[in-house]
């Protein structure tokens, strides 16, 4: 492509709005533009990129075994009410309804739409397994999409579902969709590593996300030497129990204006830790209670997945007071046994005098024992992992990093077919579910992650798989004859190649056109000057690395094309 007749609108500045560094080069390269509040639009050269993960990923899942469809973005209603995500779902669930008056939805995932064609169909354990996948359009209504393509509303995914007589089956497929995701991830130069996670409205007991590693991810991940790795919603931590105290009478105490862990813990003079934090949800329609040691912080993904997946939502200030008989700030676990769902988190011992709200204005209990005082039956992990943590498996301090989500694997079991009424007959003529697996990558979110983990101060550095262009042609001097000549003749036999070229023939001053190709980062670039002509030869710089080697102009498109093949056969 000559770059003077390229649709690729540079620019200089960072766009105001822009906060990850992905986002503001992908608007300053050129590469997409923005409609709306996480709605863009890809130009030719991110429509590029993107076609081109889009492509290693359908080669891995057509050579998985899986077999690739086309479901409707637009569904009725009906299958999400079936699913109970119509109710679950919340906020992010886009709604539309047509000119019938009759509901629909944007399809965030296809779940439903999937299992529903798969019913229809399916009706012996002689049809199964199946592994059926799609790579297209997805909407989400996100409560914040500021960050690009990194948390868009419209975005590019590619979604597999599997169908199975039982978990010996969806296991070996998962095992075949794990190896495929590594392929991918590394096929597309990323450094990246799979954490266990948190399911969230997609449900399912088991489920793995892969993280690209960047220090901008939104996900915190906690890994050990054993090969332990989660992420913050998920990441489990050894503890040890403190020795039992002796018992001391509960006694309430006056904490005017003290409502939060460390106020209460200043007037008092004890250490967060001595505290219970007691926090007052609801999940759907029914209130809980969720206590918690005082210097823990309650990981919500957790309590989600105890509640089942409900819904949830902190109560409101007139709530509070209603259910527990005082004022937000002062809440606490004794007297409220039998009255609401308490779930403890499992590190909180009983054998300890704590500090809790008195549920009275201004009050705290001190000296309460749990099992004496209050009791709390259900139990659950319910606290996110910190700095310093121990392995659960190991023991040993998990280290913390960021990470860019960009696949997720489940187990999603029978949680659609028996909602949806997805069976089938085994030999006998007996009827069951059919156990079921899912499998997301975000295609455009890929695009992101990459420049996240691969930039600097000048712009992108694209692995060669996924880079728009394999080789950027830069004369110094487009109107000088010798280097003009030189220039096409070159571009000519790297086309002729079937290399992706990238040839700068405007008339820019050279400060520009080095500018721009640092920007867009196309991983080789050939420079030819007149001073390197006069010595016959041509300069070919790697991006990633800064290095130039000089070359002979007569060896310059043998050394090019042996470059480009050797980064691509390390990547296939």
């Amino acid at each position: 492509m000559r770059l003077s007749q390229a649709f690729l609108p540079t620019l200089k500045e960072d766009p105001a709005d822009a906060e990850l560094v992905s986002h503001k080069l992908m608007i300053r390269a050129g590469m997409m533009r923005k409609h709306a509040a996480g709605i863009y639009s890809l130009l030719p050269l991110g429509w590029r990129v993107t076609r081109k993960v889009a492509q290693i990923v359908r080669e891995e899942m057509d050579r998985a075994g899986a077999q690739e469809v086309l479901l409707p973005v637009l569904m009725p209603a009906e299958l999400w009410q079936e699913s109970g995500r119509w109710q679950n779902i919340g906020k992010e669930l886009f709604r539309q309804r047509d000119r019938g008056d009759r509901d629909y939805v944007l399809g965030p995932t296809h779940e439903e739409a999937v299992t529903d064609i798969v019913r229809n169909h399916v009706r012996s354990y002689r049809d199964l397994p199946q592994n059926l996948y799609q790579i297209g359009v997805k909407f989400r209504d996100e409560v914040r999409p500021r960050f690009g393509l990194m948390r868009a509303r419209e975005f590019i995914m590619k979604d597999a579902y599997s169908f199975h007589v039982d978990d010996t089956s969806l296991a070996d497929t998962y095992e075949q969709m794990r190896e495929a995701y590594t392929r991918i991830f590394t096929r597309c130069g990323l450094h990246f590593t799979m954490v266990e996670a948190d399911s969230g409205a997609i449900g399912g007991d088991v489920n793995h996300e892969f993280m690209v590693t960047a220090d901008s991810g939104e996900s915190q991940v906690f890994a050990s030497a054993c090969g332990y790795a989660a992420s913050s919603e998920r990441a489990a931590f050894a503890w040890t129990p403190r020795p039992a105290e002796p018992e001391a009478s509960r006694e309430e105490r006056s904490t005017p204006d003290q409502r939060t862990v460390e106020e209460v813990a200043a007037f008092l003079g004890v250490g967060p830790d001595r505290l219970l934090k007691s926090l007052l949800f609801y999940a759907g329609e029914e209130p809980l209670l969720a206590v918690i040691p005082g210097d823990r912080e309650l990981n919500e993904a957790k309590l989600a997945q105890q509640v089942g997946g409900a819904p949830l939502r902190l109560a409101t200030a007139g709530e509070i007071e209603a259910i527990t008989g005082g004022p937000l700030g002062f809440t606490g676990p004794v007297g409220l046994a039998g009255k609401i769902r308490m779930i403890g988190d499992t590190t909180l011992q009983e054998g300890r005098n704590y500090v809790t709200g008195g549920n009275k204005r201004d009050v705290h209990l001190l000296n309460v024992r749990l099992g004496r005082d209050a009791t709390i039956e259900e139990r659950a992990d319910l606290v996110t992992a910190k700095e310093g943590d121990q392995c659960p498996r190991c023991g040993e301090v998990m280290q913390v990093s960021r990470g860019i989500e960009v696949g997720h694997i489940f187990k999603l079991g029978c949680k659609y077919s028996e909602a949806m009424g997805a069976h089938y007959l085994d030999a006998e003529g007996k009827e069951h579910p059919i156990v079921m697996g899912c499998y997301g990558i975000g295609v455009t979110r890929i695009v992101a992650a990459a420049i996240e983990q691969s930039n600097d101060a000048n712009g992108i550095i694209w692995p060669m798989p996924i880079a728009p262009y394999h080789v950027h042609i830069v004369p110094v001097n487009a109107k000088e004859p010798t280097t003009r000549e030189t220039a096409e003749a070159l571009y000519a036999a790297l086309t002729e190649a079937s290399l992706e070229v990238l040839f700068d023939d405007r008339d820019e001053r050279p400060g520009t056109k080095f500018k721009d190709a640092d920007l867009i980062g196309v991983p080789l670039r050939v420079t030819i000057g007149e001073k390197g002509l006069a010595e016959g030869i041509v300069e070919l710089r790697d991006r990633r690395t800064g290095v130039v080697d000089r070359v002979p102009v007569g060896e310059a498109s043998d050394a090019v094309r042996t470059r480009v093949e050797a980064a691509l056969r390390t990547s296939s």
